[in-house]
C-alpha cells in the first residue's frame, strides 16, 4: 500500500526545507507554513534560487528553542548561518522581518524585503497550489542518473512537499492523465486533485549547498527521463521531458485537515 513516508515544508521560498511529521492543509490547498515567507527586490520580483545561485549559500536552520528538531509554525524562530559569519543570526519570522530582510540586503547586496502570505504563501503554479508530490523510488532512480549525487541531495534540488513510499520508480505519474481532466486521490483523509507533471527550472542543476552546476545536468535528465517514462503515461504533457512530481489542488472542503506520517494513499477515480 502506497503511504506517506515524507512531509516537507519551506518556510521561506527558495531557503532550506524542513521535515515534519504532520501539515495542515490551508483554504488555499496549500500547506500551512509552505512558502509563507519570500523575499523580494526593490522591483517586486522574488529573490530566488532560479536568479540567484547565490542564494544556495545559505544555510537556514528551523529547530525551535525548546530544543526540539522540527520546525514550529507557532514559535517561527530560524537560524541563519551566512557565509563568512561565525556564528548564525537568530530571528522570529513574524516580528523580525525586517531585521532579516537587512541581513540578507547585506548579503545581496542590494535592497530587498520580506513577504509573507498567510493564506497560499507564494507557489510557483498558483493555479495549482497543493503540495508537490513525489515518490522516493523516483528520487533514486533520478540521483542515479547522477554519479556522485545521494538520493538526499536530490530529494533538496528537487523539493517536493510530499514523498511517497511503498511504490515502484514514478509511480506518480498516474497522478495525472491528460489535460482537462484531473485525478483524485487520497492522503489519509485529505483529497487531493493531481493536476500535471511539474515543469523543471534551473535549480535542479545546481548543487543545493555550493550552487555548482552539474556539467550536462538538464540534458541527462531529458534524455533519462524519456527513456524511463512508463509506457502508460500520456505523452501530452511532455512538450519536453524537463518534468517531475506532479503539482496538485484540494478542493476548500479539505481546509484544516491534517496530513500525518504514515498516511495511506489512494487513487480513486478521473474527474473531468
Amino acid at each position: 500500500m502506497p503511504y506517506l513516508a515524507k512531509i516537507l515544508i519551506y518556510p521561506i521560498k527558495s531557503l532550506d526545507g524542513v521535515e515534519v511529521t504532520q501539515a495542515e492543509v490551508l483554504s488555499s490547498g496549500a500547506l500551512k507554513g509552505d512558502r509563507e515567507f519570500a523575499i523580494f527586490d526593490a522591483e517586486g520580483k522574488f529573490v530566488n534560487g532560479k536568479r540567484y545561485p547565490k542564494i544556495h549559500l545559505l544555510r537556514v536552520n528551523y529547530a525551535n528553542l525548546q530544543g526540539s528538531s522540527q520546525f514550529s509554525i507557532v514559535n517561527q524562530t530560524i537560524s541563519l548561518q551566512i557565509p563568512n559569519q561565525d556564528l548564525p543570526l537568530v530571528f522570529h519570522l513574524n516580528a523580525e522581518k525586517q531585521k532579516l530582510a537587512a541581513a540578507l540586503s547585506d548579503f545581496f547586496g542590494f535592497s530587498l524585503t520580506i513577504i509573507q502570505n498567510h493564506q497560499m504563501g507564494f507557489p510557483d503554479d498558483t493555479e495549482s497550489p497543493g503540495p508537490t508530490v513525489i515518490s522516493t523510488a523516483t528520487l533514486t532512480e533520478v540521483a542515479s542518473w547522477f554519479p556522485g549525487v545521494s538520493v538526499d541531495e536530490m530529494r533538496r534540488r528537487i523539493r517536493a512537499n510530499i514523498e511517497i513510499a511503498g511504490v515502484p520508480a514514478f509511480w506518480e505519474d498516474q497522478l495525472f492523465r491528460e489535460p482537462d481532466k484531473l485525478v483524485s486521490f487520497r492522503v489519509g483523509n485529505v483529497l487531493f486533485f493531481g493536476v500535471n507533471p511539474c515543469q523543471r527550472c534551473i535549480v535542479p542543476t545546481r548543487h543545493p549547498d555550493s550552487a555548482a552546476a552539474y556539467p550536462n545536468f538538464q540534458k541527462i535528465f531529458i534524455q533519462q527521463r524519456q527513456a524511463t517514462l512508463p509506457e502508460w503515461v500520456n505523452s501530452s504533457y511532455f512538450n519536453h521531458f524537463y518534468r517531475l512530481s506532479v503539482n496538485t489542488r484540494l478542493p476548500i472542503s479539505e481546509s484544516g485537515k491534517i496530513l500525518q506520517i504514515g498516511d495511506e494513499i489512494e487513487i480513486i477515480y478521473n474527474i473531468n
